[in-house]
């Protein structure tokens, strides 16, 4: 039986033996975040290793999306010398800290290498300590705000980390900047132990879902529910799918760090499970196709 063909919409190298540039790897070892322990992930993760992850699949290609550096412009530059036969990362979306009023430095760096699509900054605010990513909402600050006008400047889209709380704020942001294509990380990363937030996901799912520059990626569950299966994700990938559309969702591994709850066999196989019964174009659209398109590859759809 010949493999599926995939395009992994979201995943991340990094060479922690070539120096410092990942203080949340380098540092924190203890896992006490929402992540848990990290020490399975804390060593080289490189194009080989996902290769080998991702070898019950055809890959076509894959959507590298920052790992949070210390150095950004230095990972995207080890990034685009990565050879197209490797067949990862050829395209890029790399970090940039639109809160700082010298970013655009920093954006130009990148849109000057040709694997860059767009760019990324961790924007998930919580009141709670352990799921917090940010001191504070950055979707409300108004440098970040100004700064991210700058990305339409240089054609760059917008990957777009965040929780349920945020999501009225992301649609005001994709209404105020049309032509500026924002693409959700990891499902909307919905708090699955908490109805209320469940309820609060869906209804900020659907108001995203509603601006047409605005997509989403299938990936990241493990990390809001350590203990999935097929049956537990397949709510929010079918909900996902419906508010967006087959033409709007694309499946990603978020691997390694998702390789802290499954194998990446595991995690594919559960997305071809609770996809099953939709057409073969349907099931192309969310393998590979539309990572294809609206991350710009270069290369012709499989």
């Amino acid at each position: 039986m010949a493999k599926r063909k995939i395009v992994d919409a979201h995943q991340h190298l990094w060479k922690l033996s070539a120096g410092y540039n990942y203080p949340w790897l380098q540092d924190q070892q203890t896992g006490e975040g929402m992540l848990g322990s990290l020490a399975p992930i804390i060593r080289d993760y490189l194009p080989a290793d996902y290769r080998a992850d991702a070898a019950d699949y055809d890959l076509v290609g894959t959507v590298h999306v920052e790992a949070v550096p210390h150095d950004a412009v230095a990972e995207t530059r080890w990034l685009d010398a990565i050879p197209a036969s490797d067949k990862v990362a050829q395209v890029v979306v790399a970090h940039a800290k639109l809160n700082d009023p010298g970013v655009e430095k920093v954006i130009a760096a990148h849109a000057a290498f040709p694997k860059v699509r767009g760019i990324r900054q961790i924007v998930n605010w919580h009141a709670n300590p352990k799921l917090t990513f940010t001191g504070h909402d950055l979707l409300a600050d108004e440098v970040w705000l100004r700064n991210f006008r700058l990305l339409r400047k240089y054609g760059l889209a917008f990957d777009l980390q965040l929780y349920a709380s945020q999501m009225g704020e992301a649609a005001d942001l994709a209404r105020a900047n049309p032509d500026t294509l924002l693409i959700v990380n990891h499902t909307g990363m919905p708090l699955t132990g908490d109805p209320d937030s469940v309820a609060q996901w869906h209804a900020g799912m659907k108001r995203m879902a509603a601006e047409p520059n605005i997509a989403v990626k299938l990936s990241g569950l493990g990390m809001v529910d350590h203990r999935w299966n097929a049956a537990t994700i397949r709510p929010y990938i079918l909900a996902a799918i419906d508010y967006f559309g087959v033409d709007r969702a694309m499946f990603g591994s978020n691997f390694p760090v998702d390789r802290l709850y499954s194998s990446f066999a595991t995690l594919y196989r559960a997305f071809e499970e609770i996809v099953a019964g939709f057409s073969p174009a349907e099931q192309s659209a969310l393998f590979h196709d539309n990572a294809l398109r609206l991350y710009r590859f270069q290369i012709a759809a499989p």
